[in-house]
């Protein structure tokens, strides 16, 4: 059964057309990344498949589908007087369900984190935080943009890494817009390259030939050749 069947899409803003006739479809249990350079139409697909955004075309989900969202950052003044815990509040969190996400992204003794004031924690530890404040509710569908944008590199693999443990861990499916090709090989099922248009939709190994490349990028960029073909 599809979960996700997207069928000419086009959204227009403010008078230019930002993403022209894009179908693919999401099976349940992938792992769909979607890359593409500066200005692509990522973030503004994102946002149609939430429905925060007029469109044309069609955007079939399934009836009562709970999605997650985690945005590409959030920006949190350090002396803004709101912790961790309120900040999951506001989501009319219990804390029986705080503690069982916060142990889902791997805060094993989450007290002192969920006392701190959200603009004191790291990069990588605000966001764990928002992956957890997304899985409040028991999501089938978690869409993450950018989700090491922020990041220090030294955090970069731990976070795709509890990406696919959750995936396995809560039965998800994912969607991630990314630009680390690596990233895609080794975690995604399906790939769509995405420049206001699609220009390549399926398995990276096959979709991802230098000519879609090129398209997508420029003539700079070569294919990433997988540690394990």
């Amino acid at each position: 059964m599809t979960l996700l069947d997207v069928s000419h899409l086009t959204v227009e803003l403010a008078g230019h057309k930002i993403i022209a006739d894009l179908s693919f479809q999401v099976l349940p249990g992938d792992t769909l990344a979607i890359i593409g350079p500066n200005g692509a139409g990522k973030t503004v697909l994102f946002k149609a498949l939430l429905g925060l955004l007029p469109y044309s075309g069609q955007i079939s989900w399934p009836k009562e589908i709970r999605i997650g969202y985690v945005p590409q950052r959030l920006y949190v003044e350090s002396d803004l007087p709101l912790t961790t815990a309120e900040f999951f509040h506001l989501k009319n969190a219990k804390n029986p369900e705080i503690h069982r996400v916060m142990a889902a992204v791997g805060f094993t003794d989450p007290h002192e984190i969920l006392n701190s004031k959200l603009g004191v924690l790291s990069g990588g530890q605000l966001q764990r935080i928002l992956i957890a404040w997304a899985l409040v509710g028991h999501p089938q569908v978690l869409l993450f943009d950018e989700p090491t944008t922020g990041v220090d590199l030294s955090a970069e693999e731990s976070i795709y890494s509890l990406l696919n443990k959750l995936q396995h861990q809560e039965n998800l499916t994912l969607l991630l817009i990314s630009h680390e090709l690596q990233v895609v090989y080794k975690y995604a099922t399906n790939v769509l390259c995405l420049n206001k248009e699609g220009l390549c939709f399926g398995p990276p190994k096959k979709a991802l030939t230098q000519e879609a490349l090129n398209k997508l990028f420029g003539e700079n960029v070569s294919v990433y050749h997988h540690k394990h073909d």
